[in-house]
C-alpha cells in the first residue's frame, strides 16, 4: 500500500494542470472569513432574538422560557424587538441626506489647517509667559486688533468633526441675538480701568548720575523741589516753575554725593556723601547748617523720622543722628554685614525698615516704642538686595519690600504680627517702589531686563498698566507733593515725569465737600459742649 500511495503523490506531483499543494489565495481566504463571521453573526443574532421573545412571551402567558423552544415564529427580524426594548429602523426607509463620519475623526473639509497650525503654535509656554508679564492694556489692544483684522477665524477650532453651517443669506438678522447681546444700556456700562497715560509728561537730562544700584539719588519736597544728586553736585528743579538751582558741589575730585532725603516738612536736606559724613542744608538760605561724620564708608541710604536723620552705610552699620543737639549721634544699630541701601520710617514713626546687600529686611524699633538696636524682625526670604521699600499709607503696619535681580519678587508684610501677606513675582529686578495716595494701587520701578514701569492693584495685585521709556534700569523713584506724578531716574541720564496716578477732579471736589461739612459738624459740636 505504501509504493500506491507514494506512486500517487509523485503523479499528482508531475501534473502540471492540477492544483498545486500550498496556502489559499488571498481572495479565498478572505471570502472564508467573511462567510464565517457571517454564520457567527446570524447564530448570535438569532439567539439574542429567540432569548427576547421567549422573554417577553413568558412574561404575557405566564410560559416558562424553557418551553418556548417548541414554538415556531412567523415574525421577520426587522420587526422584532431588540434587548432593549425598542423598534429597529427598516434601513432604506429614511436615508440620510448628509454622508455620517466618525466623530473621532476630523473632517478635512471643516478644518482650517492654516488656523489649527497658528493656534497651535500661538499656545506654547513661552508665549503664555509673555501675556503674563503684559499689562492689562496691552492684552485688550492685541485683542482688539485681532478681531478687527482676522474676525471669526480665531474663534474656530483646532480640529472639526462635522462639516460647517451654511452660511445666512445677506442681510440676515438673529433676533436672539440681538436680545441677549444688547442687555448692557449705556447708562449702565462704566470704565473699569482710569486713563493712564503711556508717555512721560516731562522728560529732563540727568548727565553724570551714577549708574549704581545701591544709592538713591532723588528726592521730592513738600515745596514741590526735586533734588537731584549728579556726580558730586546736587541741584533743585522747582516744579511750579520750572526753574534749577545749584544747591552744593563736593570739593574733593574723586568724592560724589550717595544719597539725598528731604525733611518732612520740606525746609532742609540731608546729603550723604561718599567719605562717610551727612551734611544738613539750608535750601532757603542755600547754606550748609552742619556736617555729620562717623560712618566708616559711603553713606547710600537716608530716612527722616522728625528731627531723627537715620543713615545707612556700606559698613552695614546705621546711626540716628538728632540734628538739635551737638552730639548729634544718639544711636548705633548693627543688623547688615553688608551695605545697607533701603530706609524707610513708617508714616507714624513706630519702625524703621532697612534693606541691604546682605539680602535681610530688619524692622527696628523707634526709642518710644522699645530699644532701637533690637530689630523686632528679621525677613531673610528675599534672595537678593532690597532696596525697594514703602510702608501703607492707610494701613501702617502694612510694608512693600522689593528684591534685586536674583529675587525679582515683591513682597508685603504685616509688622505687627511678622507674616508674609502676599509675594508676586515681577520678572524683573525691583529698584524701587511707591504706594499711590489717592488710589487703592502701587508703582514699582525696575530694571534688569524690562526697564519698566509697573501699577499694580492693591490688594489683587492686578496689573493695571506698564509704562516704557526708558532705555535703562530706573534706579530712582519719588513721588510728587500731590501724589499725582512720579519722577524716575535711570542710568540712560533722564529723569522722566509720569502722571500715574491723576485725579478726577469732580469726585475730588465732592470729597472735599463731603470733608468740609464733616469739619463744620465737629466744630459746632464742640462748641456746644463748652
Amino acid at each position: 500500500m505504501t509504493h500506491l500511495n507514494f506512486e500517487s503523490d509523485v503523479n499528482s506531483l508531475l501534473r502540471l494542470d492540477g492544483p498545486m499543494g500550498g496556502p489559499a489565495m488571498r481572495w479565498q481566504r478572505k471570502a472564508t472569513e467573511t462567510s464565517m463571521c457571517n454564520a457567527s453573526l446570524n447564530r448570535s443574532l438569532n439567539k439574542s432574538l429567540n432569548r427576547s421573545l421567549s422573554k417577553s412571551l413568558g412574561n404575557v402567558s405566564g410560559i416558562s422560557p424553557m418551553k418556548t423552544s417548541n414554538h415556531s415564529f412567523s415574525k421577520t427580524p426587522s420587526k422584532s424587538r431588540t434587548p432593549s426594548g425598542k423598534k429597529s429602523k427598516t434601513p432604506g426607509k429614511t436615508p440620510s441626506k448628509l454622508p455620517v463620519g466618525d466623530r473621532f475623526i476630523p473632517n478635512r473639509s471643516g478644518t482650517n489647517f492654516d488656523i489649527s497650525a497658528f493656534k497651535l503654535l500661538n499656545s506654547s509656554v513661552s508665549n503664555q509667559e509673555n501675556q503674563e508679564t503684559q499689562s492689562p492694556q496691552k492684552l485688550d489692544y492685541c485683542k482688539t486688533m485681532s478681531d478687527n483684522l482676522n474676525g471669526d477665524l480665531l474663534n474656530a477650532k483646532i480640529l472639526s468633526y462635522k462639516n460647517r453651517p451654511p452660511v445666512a443669506p445677506e442681510g440676515f438678522q438673529n433676533n436672539l441675538r440681538v436680545l441677549y447681546s444688547h442687555t448692557k444700556t449705556p447708562g449702565s456700562t462704566k470704565k473699569s480701568v482710569r486713563h493712564i497715560p503711556q508717555v512721560p509728561e516731562r522728560i529732563l537730562d540727568a548727565p553724570d548720575i551714577l549708574d549704581d544700584y545701591y544709592l538713591n539719588l532723588i528726592d521730592w519736597s513738600l515745596h514741590n523741589h526735586l533734588a537731584v544728586a549728579l556726580g558730586n553736585n546736587v541741584y533743585l528743579w522747582d516744579a511750579s516753575s520750572g526753574s534749577i538751582n545749584h544747591l552744593m558741589q563736593l570739593e574733593g575730585e574723586e568724592d560724589y554725593v550717595c544719597s539725598v532725603s528731604w525733611v518732612q516738612e520740606g525746609n532742609f536736606l540731608g546729603v550723604g556723601t561718599s567719605n562717610g559724613d551727612v551734611q544738613l542744608w539750608d535750601v532757603a538760605a542755600t547754606k550748609r547748617l552742619r556736617n555729620m561724620s562717623g560712618h566708616a564708608a559711603r553713606v547710600g541710604s537716608l530716612a527722616w523720622n522728625n528731627f531723627i536723620l537715620s543713615s545707612g552705610s556700606r559698613s552695614g552699620a546705621i546711626h540716628h543722628h538728632d540734628v538739635r543737639v551737638q552730639n548729634h549721634q544718639v544711636a548705633t544699630l548693627a543688623g547688615h554685614t553688608q551695605e545697607v541701601c533701603g530706609l524707610k520710617w513708617s508714616p507714624e514713626g513706630r519702625y524703621l525698615a532697612s534693606g541691604g546687600n546682605d539680602n535681610l529686611l530688619n524692622i527696628w524699633p523707634s526709642a518710644a516704642q522699645g530699644d532701637p538696636t533690637t530689630p523686632v524682625h528679621t525677613f531673610t526670604q528675599h534672595q537678593a538686595a532690597v532696596k525697594a521699600l514703602a510702608w501703607c499709607p492707610w494701613q501702617p503696619s502694612v510694608l512693600v519690600s522689593g528684591g534685586g535681580t536674583a529675587d525679582r519678587y515683591l513682597r508685603f508684610w504685616n509688622v505687627n504680627t511678622g507674616t508674609c501677606l502676599n509675594s508676586v513675582d515681577t520678572k524683573s529686578q525691583v529698584c524701587s517702589v511707591l504706594w499711590s495716595k489717592e488710589h487703592r494701587e502701587l508703582v514699582s520701578a525696575h530694571g534688569f531686563a524690562q526697564n519698566q514701569l509697573i501699577i499694580w492693584k492693591y490688594p489683587t495685585m492686578n496689573r493695571i498698566s506698564e509704562l516704557l521709556g526708558h532705555t535703562s534700569r530706573i534706579l530712582h523713584m519719588c513721588m510728587s507733593p500731590d501724589g499725582t506724578t512720579v519722577a524716575t531716574a535711570a542710568g540712560d541720564e533722564t529723569l522722566r515725569l509720569w502722571k500715574c496716578f491723576q485725579v478726577d477732579q469732580q469726585q475730588k471736589t465732592a470729597k472735599k465737600g463731603s470733608t468740609q461739612k464733616a469739619s463744620s459738624g465737629t466744630l459746632k459740636l464742640r462748641q456746644s459742649i463748652r
